[in-house]
This record gives C-alpha cells, structure tokens and sequence, in this order.
C-alpha cells in the first residue's frame, strides 16, 4: 500500500466516478489509475468499487470506510508539509477561501484590505459558489476556509465557528408604494412580485418559513445569486427584492429604497469552518480573526480539539 494509491481512489470519487478525468486531473493514464486501484483491493482483500463491466458504478460499502480513512491519511500528509512551511517562513503562501458572492462583495473587503497590508508574501485566493459548492471546496482541499450562511452547519467534516448574525430587508424603486407600510408586514410583501436569492443562497430557509408560518405563498418571479443582480432586476420594475440588510448602500443603491424588515425574519448566522483535522498555519489563524474578532485562536483552537461543536454567537 502507497500514498500514491490512496490519491487515486480519493481522486476517482472526487470525479465522479470517473477513472478518465482522474486520470487527467492526476497527470497519470487511465490504465495506471486502475491497475493501482486494483492493487490496492488485492491486498485489502475488499473492493473499494462496484464495477459494471470495466466502469466504476458505485462505492462499496467497506469502500466508503477505506476512502474516509485515505482522506485523513492524505489529509494528516499534507499537514505535515504545512508544519515545515508554517515553521520555515510564516509570512508567506498562499489562503484559498471558499464564498458566496453576498459574503465576498460585501463582508470580506475590510477583512482581506488588513490581511493583505499585514501579509503581503501571502497570496490571496477566492473562491464564489453556493454555500454547498463552498463545502465541498474545502472538504476537498481546494480552499482552506469556508465562510457561508446555508448548509455550512450540515457538513460532520468541517470545524465550524459563527461570526456574526444578519437578517432582510425590502427593497423596492423609490417611491414604491411598499416602502410607505407602516408597518411592514408579510402580508403587505406578499401582495408583490418578489426578486429574491436562489433557494440554496443566503438565508431562503428562514424567509420560506416566515411566510409558511403566516400561511402565505409570497410570488417569486426570479431568484438569483448575487445581490446586484437583484436589485438590477427590482430597478427595472420586475418585482420588490428581499435581500441581505449588509447588501444595500444608499449612497451606492441610487433608485432604490430600503424598509427594514428584521421584524419579520428570524436571523441568519454567516459561520466560517475550515476541515477538522486541518493544521492551520499562523496567518489562517489571524484571517479568522480579522474577519470575526471573537474568534481567537485560542477559541479556534478549543472548537478544534472539541469535535467542532457550534458554540453559538
């Protein structure tokens, strides 16, 4: 048994299946990959894939235990370089953050403004997707902290720490009837097109069940995944727009009016989690502090040693 061996059966789940694009991801041939992963069975003595035919079509059962045991091998290798280049120069690398685009336009500015003015040798990556695209990032090692609102808090692999809560508000082209409510009530939205997020993005959940709650049906004409793109459509007359309160600037929002609408919400909390048996050079550590100054390393360091327990804002 190889590390080598153990990459391939990583990489050929993290494709899909797929032995050709792990292959390719891998810089190696196809009948490489097979003939390691092949190997590594024999002396196991258990398949770690289903085959139909000369395809993969599935993960065994004592599969998904050998593949969860290979991440952590992999995973505890990889810490081991961090620990020299931690230890070797601790002001330079690199800092891969996984995030959506309300968290990346509108929170992470000022964090990443101070980061990259106290560690210029660090290079900076960032990573937009949905807050599950933003998970798998980082449980696949392609980024090293996550920072999302949904789905954060259902992944058993990643450490995660709250920072900060959040809630809506309405928006609508100035002089919108809506914007004169007093006070704003759900059922007063509800009269309106809605242009609001993508079901997956940035608290849906709690506006869903705000409206259930009420018996509603609100009428969302279009979602989307950038608060820009929202309020671009709620310009053009489309409908109102729900969005993050930190998503709207009156200085910047011209034509556009804002009613408050944390009454009417529960709020969202936007968490940061990193992978749990993840070592964390210095400056990862100052990140995440910059970003949500409670969170200490030694705060950091007690949710890690802890299994990852949520310890609430």
């Amino acid at each position: 048994m190889n590390l080598q061996q153990l990459r391939y059966i990583v990489e050929v789940q993290r494709h899909g299946l797929n032995v050709s694009d792990a292959a390719e991801a891998l810089f190696t041939s196809q009948p490489g990959v097979s003939k390691q992963i092949r190997a590594l069975e024999d002396e196991l003595g258990v398949a770690v894939f289903v085959r139909h035919g000369k395809r993969i079509v599935d993960v065994t059962a004592p599969g998904r235990e050998v593949l969860n045991i290979a991440r952590r091998i992999l995973a505890d290798v990889d810490n081991l370089h961090q620990v020299g280049d931690d230890f070797r120069n601790e002001t330079q690398g690199r800092l891969s953050i996984a995030t959506t685009h309300t968290q990346a336009r509108y929170m992470l500015p000022k964090a990443i403004a101070e980061f990259t003015r106290r560690y210029p040798g660090v290079r900076l990556e960032l990573h937009q997707g949905s807050p599950r695209q933003v998970c798998d990032m980082v449980i696949g090692g392609d980024a090293d902290l996550a920072i999302a609102t949904e789905a954060i808090a259902d992944y058993p692999d990643l450490v995660m720490l709250p920072c900060y809560q959040w809630n809506r508000c309405v928006i609508a082209p100035t002089g919108h009837p809506l914007l004169k409510a007093a006070p704003l009530t759900l059922e007063e939205i509800a009269r309106w097109p809605i242009v609001t997020y993508d079901s997956a993005f940035t608290g849906r959940g709690q506006m869903n069940k705000a409206f259930l709650g009420r018996g509603l049906k609100p009428n969302v004409v279009l979602t989307a995944i950038d608060s820009d793109v929202i309020k671009t459509y709620v310009r053009m007359g489309l409908g109102i727009g729900i969005l993050a309160r930190m998503a709207f600037d009156p200085a910047a929002d011209k034509g556009l009016g804002m009613s408050d609408a944390a009454h009417l919400f529960e709020s969202s909390t936007t968490r940061i989690g990193f992978r749990r048996n993840a070592w964390l050079r210095g400056y990862i550590y100052a990140f995440i502090e910059l970003f949500a100054p409670a969170l200490s390393r030694k705060v950091v360091d007690a949710a890690q040693a802890g299994g990852g327990t949520d310890p609430g804002l």
